[in-house]
């Protein structure tokens, strides 16, 4: 007998927070490309924080589903108003201008992640480590982002340990300097229990919870 998409969610769900060896990682639940109906689902079953990566889908699931929302996908100028009115947190802040013309077009308090680069590949967003303390100093100028950490993806060609444990030094040399930036957001579905290991206290995970996901031409 086929289980139902609830049932189904909550196996897959309890499969994950299993394997969260630190109760006080915080789990987002990635949604991009699944339907409000998963939200729902999830949130039905405990889930708090969900993570989306485009502008016009988590408007959607934001104003249709109460959590904590998470924007963490590549930031454009031109959305960020869009991005301040539903999102709680923001893991990919990158640049000083999109910084201030978020603090001025948000209405609320937002936290921020500065995202890391540990390759300093343009094409994928993030700065390198010696760049972090520049757009830290600023953030810390406005009055409705709150600096809560670091955030990282690792390239892919990468070993996830040494990838993760690099991003976990810099990150407490980094906290050291900027008490409030406490917060590692680093790991996702197939990696994330290497990087809860290396420190990482937010972790985004989609398809171990929610299945394959499909995709968009």
């Amino acid at each position: 007998m086929a289980i139902n998409r609830a049932q189904e969610l909550a196996e897959n769900l309890s499969m994950v927070q299993s394997r969260i060896t630190n109760p006080n990682v915080t789990l987002i639940a990635v949604t991009k490309t699944y339907p409000i109906s998963d939200v729902q689902i999830l949130r039905d079953l405990g889930v708090e924080n969900f993570g989306e990566n485009r502008t016009e889908e988590g408007s959607d699931k934001a104003a249709a589903v109460d959590a904590r929302w998470h924007f963490q996908g590549g930031i454009q100028s031109r959305k960020l108003k869009e991005i301040a009115a539903w999102a709680d947190v923001i893991h990919s802040l990158d640049d000083a201008t999109h910084a201030s013309k978020l603090d001025a077009a948000s209405k609320k308090s937002i936290d921020v992640f500065l995202q890391l680069s540990l390759d300093g590949d343009p094409t994928r967003g993030g700065l390198t480590k010696d760049s972090l303390g520049v757009l830290a100093d600023h953030v810390l100028t406005l009055s409705r982002l709150n600096l809560v950490g670091l955030m990282s993806v690792l390239p892919v060609e990468m070993d996830a340990k040494s990838g993760f444990t690099q991003v976990a030094a810099i990150h407490r040399e980094f906290a050291q300097k900027y008490p409030s930036a406490q917060s590692l957001s680093a790991g996702m579905s197939g990696d994330f229990e290497i990087a809860i290991d290396c420190g990482a206290t937010h972790i985004r995970v989609g398809s171990q919870i929610l299945g394959p996901r499909a995709t968009r031409g």
